[in-house]
């Protein structure tokens, strides 16, 4: 908030002398959004598995479509970001394949891959 604060003005105007201070701040921005990304990785494995845990059967979910079920509980309902579900898209759901609901929890993650998987 401080550096915020010490950097930019409620207008817009954005105090940085030169392009190398502010390529120097952009550079040191990224670097903790990806500190904070790799310390945030095993909470949200852990929420993916919970939620692949409770949600496979679609008769007993908020919402019968894989989509709307990913959409809203898990996405909307943890606030995640898309280098969080690109997180969950690489769970790996084998770690769950002595569970006998296996097969309904592949498809959830299918639906996850289907639905959000970049085109990279």
């Amino acid at each position: 908030m401080d550096d915020r604060n010490e950097s930019a003005h409620p207008n817009g105007n954005i105090f940085y002398s030169t392009e190398a201070a502010l390529d120097v701040k952009i550079t040191e921005t990224l670097r903790v959004v990806a500190e904070i990304q790799t310390h945030s990785q095993p909470v949200i494995e852990h929420c993916y598995r919970e939620f692949l845990l409770q949600n496979h059967d679609p008769d007993e979910r908020e919402y019968p479509d894989a989509a709307d079920q990913i959409r809203e509980v898990l996405i909307h309902g943890n606030y995640l970001s898309q280098k969080d579900i690109e997180i969950c898209l690489g769970f790996d759901v084998e770690s769950l394949a002595d569970r006998p609901e296996i097969d309904a929890m592949r498809e959830l993650h299918a639906a996850l891959v289907e639905k959000y998987k970049s085109e990279d």
